[in-house]
C-alpha cells in the first residue's frame, strides 16, 4: 500500500491529438512504453499514484477517453491533478458522469478536495506561472486573478486535508503540485503564504522539463520541493516514503 507519483505524462493514445512529446529529443523516446513497463514493474493494485498535471494532450474529455482508459488499465489507484495542458479537464460532475459510462473505476481527482491514504493525506491544486516573463506563459493573462484562484483553491484543499488528519493525527499532509511555488529565484509568495500557514513541510511538482543536471529536491522557506516530471525521473514512478525513512 505505497504512494507514489509523477506528474506531466503527456499521454497521446488519441489519433488525432497527433502531439507525441518525442519531438522534444531523444530523451522522451518511446516514453508511453517506458511509463507502461515501468508502472507495471513496481505499482500493485493496493497502490496509490498521484499524477499532478498534464495528463493528456486531449483537447476535450471525449478525445481524453482512450488515455483515461488506458491509466484505469494499470495497476493501483491514481490521483490526477490540473496542469496547464490538460484542456480536457471539465467539471467534476462531467468527469463523474463520464467515467460511469466509461466504466473507468480506479481515476480520481484533485481539485479543491483532499484524500487519505495509507501513510499520508494528499492534498494540492495547480498552482500557476511564478514569473510573468516566464517562457510558455500565456499572453494576455490576469496574473493576479489566477494566483489569487489558486491560492483559494490550495487553502480549500489543505482545509480538507486538516479534517482527515483530525481522525488520522499522526499522517502527514503532502502537497502535489503542477507549477512549482519557487523556481528559478521566482517565488509565488501567496501560495507560499498559505503551504506555511498549514506548516506544510513537503511538497513535489512537475511542469519543469529539461533541466536533468538540477538537485531532485530543495528547501524553500522551510518547505522541501521535490521535482517529479516524468522525463526527469526517466518515466519511473517516484516512491513517497514517510519522513522518518
Amino acid at each position: 500500500m505505497s504512494l507514489y507519483t509523477m506528474a506531466d505524462l503527456h499521454l497521446s493514445t488519441f489519433d488525432q491529438t497527433n502531439k507525441s512529446m518525442e519531438v522534444f529529443g531523444k530523451s522522451w523516446a518511446d516514453y508511453m512504453i517506458r511509463i507502461e513497463n515501468n508502472w507495471r514493474r513496481l505499482i500493485t493494485d493496493e497502490d496509490t499514484v498521484v499524477i499532478p498535471g498534464d495528463v493528456s494532450w486531449a483537447l476535450s474529455l471525449e478525445e481524453a477517453e482512450s488515455d483515461l482508459k488506458f491509466l484505469d488499465s494499470l495497476p493501483g489507484k491514481k490521483i490526477l491533478g490540473k496542469g496547464n495542458h490538460d484542456f480536457w479537464w471539465s467539471t467534476m460532475r462531467k468527469h463523474e458522469i463520464f467515467f460511469e459510462k466509461n466504466e473507468i473505476r480506479t481515476i480520481s481527482f484533485l481539485f479543491n478536495n483532499a484524500h487519505e491514504t495509507e501513510d499520508f493525506i494528499i492534498a494540492g491544486t495547480r498552482g500557476w506561472y511564478n514569473d510573468e516573463d516566464a517562457a510558455n506563459a500565456p499572453d494576455n493573462t490576469d496574473f493576479e486573478k489566477l494566483t489569487n484562484r489558486e491560492n483559494l483553491r490550495l487553502r480549500a484543499s489543505l482545509e480538507a486535508a486538516k479534517k482527515l488528519q483530525e481522525q488520522s493525527p499522526d499522517k502527514e499532509i503532502i502537497v502535489f503540485m503542477h507549477f512549482p511555488p519557487f523556481w528559478n529565484g521566482k517565488s509565488s509568495d501567496g501560495l507560499i503564504r498559505v503551504l506555511k500557514e498549514y506548516s506544510i513541510t513537503r511538497l513535489y511538482f512537475g511542469h519543469i522539463h529539461g533541466n536533468y543536471t538540477v538537485e531532485p529536491h530543495f528547501v524553500y522557506e522551510g518547505i522541501n520541493m521535490h521535482i517529479i516530471s516524468a522525463d526527469y525521473l526517466k518515466f519511473i514512478p517516484k516512491k513517497v516514503l514517510p519522513q522518518q525513512e
